[in-house]
This record gives structure tokens, C-alpha cells and sequence, in this order.
């Protein structure tokens, strides 16, 4: 098999690699800050159960979670997962990195002065203008390069996908490489994994670069 049928079969699975880093971001993203919000609430079971929830989510491995969510309904209430594979994998996966997008949102919250929430109330702000207008750009600006290390690090857990037999990118090299005995799909899905991660890294250093106003 020469290389170029190599990239042209391994071609689909990173185009399901690729869906599978950008529907994770797409729901982990904003589900982190709903999480980073209800673990901060003032109601103390509702604050235990997000941290019940990150602990878990953080405190165990992303593979057995992958496994849990697509055998549990199974198991759990019998239900049919024929189809389901895809739809497992972007819930773990959404869930997994959700808990730590949370914990980033949180470190980066207790980060800015008390001060500016107070200013923010002596000139008349609401909270929500307050969140939105004053607290939340000063926390994105902290928090990216975090941020940027859990995406890079996203990119390379797209490969645990292999985990419920889903044929993404690193699953297809490792079928290519055991049948042709070629250590070439791994080279080819090396170079896809370090090109996307380049990527990921210039584009985030891009955006701190948009958000160092005060130089």
C-alpha cells in the first residue's frame, strides 16, 4: 500500500477525529462555565454535587468513562445502544473535559480582586453586567494559556475513541499498520497529531495576543 492510499484511507478518520475535538469543545466550553457557576452557588448541596461531579470526572480514567457511558444505559435500564457509539464518545468526552474547563473558570474567578466587584457596584452595574462586561474579559485573558493546554491535550485524547471500537484516526493507523506490517500509519498519524496541535497552539497564541491590551 503506498502512502498516498495510506492518507486516503487514514483521510476519514481524521475527519471523525476532528469531529470529535470540535463537537467536544462545542458543548465542554460553555458547559464548563455552567458547571464553574453551580460549583461556586450559594447552595451548599447543589455546591457538593459539582464537586462530587469534577472529582469524579477528573479522578478517573477518561477511558472508563468512555465505557461507562456507552454500556451503562445498557446495563442500567436495558436500553438498545446500537447507534449510540458516536453520541457516547461526544458525552464522555463533553463531560470529562467540562469538569476541568470548570476548575480552569474557577481559578481564573478567584484570580481577579474583590475590588472589582465593588467598583463595578458603586457605578451602578448589575450583576450581570458586571460578570459579562468587567469580570469575564479580565478571566479569559488569565485563563487561555490553561485553556490552551487542556485543547492541545484534547487533540491526543481523541485517540481513546478507539476505547468502544469507534474507527477515528489512530484506530484506522493501527488496522493499516497490523495488516500491511508497516510502521508508516503510525508516522502519517504522528505528523496529523503534531500538525493539529501547531494549529491549536497558533491560533490560542493569536488570541492571548488580541487580549494583552494592556501592552
Amino acid at each position: 500500500m503506498t502512502i498516498t492510499t495510506m492518507l486516503s484511507t487514514m483521510g476519514v478518520g481524521m475527519l471523525r477525529s476532528c469531529a470529535i475535538f470540535f463537537l467536544t469543545l462545542l458543548f465542554s466550553l460553555p458547559l464548563g462555565m455552567v458547571v464553574m457557576l453551580l460549583r461556586r452557588s450559594k447552595i451548599k448541596p447543589v455546591q457538593w454535587i459539582m464537586k462530587i461531579y469534577i472529582a469524579i470526572m477528573r479522578g478517573t480514567p477518561l477511558m472508563l468513562q468512555l465505557l461507562a457511558w456507552y454500556f451503562g444505559p445498557y446495563y442500567l435500564f436495558e436500553m438498545p445502544i446500537r447507534g449510540y457509539r458516536f453520541p457516547a464518545i461526544i458525552i464522555g468526552f463533553s463531560m470529562n473535559y467540562a469538569a476541568y474547563f470548570a476548575e480552569i473558570y474557577r481559578g481564573g474567578m478567584d484570580s481577579i480582586p474583590i475590588g472589582q466587584h465593588e467598583a463595578a457596584t458603586v457605578l451602578g452595574y448589575s450583576k450581570t453586567q458586571t460578570f459579562f462586561r468587567i469580570i469575564l474579559p479580565q478571566v479569559v485573558k488569565t485563563i487561555l494559556p490553561s485553556v490552551t493546554n487542556e485543547i492541545i491535550t484534547l487533540v491526543k485524547d481523541t485517540s481513546l475513541a478507539f476505547t468502544l471500537a469507534y474507527n477515528e484516526m489512530f484506530s484506522l493507523a493501527k488496522q493499516i499498520a497490523a495488516s500491511q506490517t508497516s510502521f508508516m500509519p503510525f508516522i502519517i498519524a504522528g505528523v496529523f497529531y503534531f500538525i493539529a496541535n501547531y494549529a491549536v497552539a497558533f491560533g490560542m497564541e493569536r488570541v492571548e495576543k488580541a487580549f494583552d491590551y494592556y501592552k
